[in-house]
């Protein structure tokens, strides 16, 4: 199935170029008009923001799950896979590891391009090639979410628009362009402790230096979770609807 699904996307060439387009365009708003207004100490502001994008396009990225498995059920192929011989987990995890194999494509694309607005790394290969599995990994436990609201709905326009109230919140109220300590109290709190901010943190440490345990621990147990609890809700669904 991830086979599959890998070769949809290769003759739809224009699905990855869609899904560089929303962070490219962040990049330069935030590098160029923005940055200038936004201080980060000790750190120059491209160097604090590429990590949160990178978060963010893997973020926005995973809603391709549930728009692709919206797809696959109007379309009846769903229908058609239940009556294979074949295991319902197959079927989601192989959608799930095709868009996670894509993010890492995109990742790589948004790094050179951060390298071209001047984001710089601050560590050793080991330590970046580590904060991109953050990142890759955090794409593959939204995955999930995504899965689930793509099964639960009727098309994939449905998908979209449940999907994006979703995590926009989540992306914005972060450090992901931001220290949330410029925040109101109330949504630093929140913006300092979610999902988001701390894949981001754990992205910026392996990236560019600083303290890693406890980012990385803390971005992991959240990608744990939220696997350990919606994989086998998504799996569910796809074996009732």
């Amino acid at each position: 199935m991830t086979g599959r699904n890998l070769r949809v996307m290769t003759r739809l060439p224009q699905v990855l170029v869609f899904s560089l387009v929303q962070p490219v365009i962040f990049v330069l708003m935030f590098r160029y008009v923005f940055g200038g207004a936004i201080q980060i100490p000790g750190r120059d502001y491209v160097d604090y923001l590429m990590p949160g994008i990178f978060v963010q396009t893997v973020s926005f990225g995973a809603i391709n799950t549930a728009i692709g498995l919206a797809e696959d059920k109007n379309k009846g192929l769903l229908e058609r896979l239940r009556s294979l011989p074949m295991s319902r987990s197959a079927v989601l995890g192989g959608r799930v590891l095709a868009d996670t194999i894509r993010n890492v494509v995109i990742i790589v694309l948004m790094i050179l391009i951060g390298l071209l607005v001047g984001f710089r790394t601050h560590t050793n290969l080991l330590l970046v090639l580590a904060g991109i599995g953050i990142l890759v990994v955090f794409g593959f436990g939204l995955a999930w979410l995504f899965a689930l609201i793509g099964l639960s709905v009727t098309n994939a326009e449905a998908a979209q628009a449940a999907a994006f109230p979703i995590m926009a919140p989540l992306v914005f109220a972060s450090n992901a362009f931001v220290d949330p300590s410029t925040m109101p109290d109330w949504l630093g709190w929140w913006a300092e402790r979610q999902p988001v901010s701390k894949a981001t943190e754990a992205a910026r440490a392996l990236m560019l230096g600083g303290p890693t345990a406890g980012p990385v621990t803390a971005s992991l147990l959240w990608t744990l979770g939220i696997t350990a609890v919606l994989a086998p809700l998504a799996i569910r669904r796809y074996r009732r609807s």
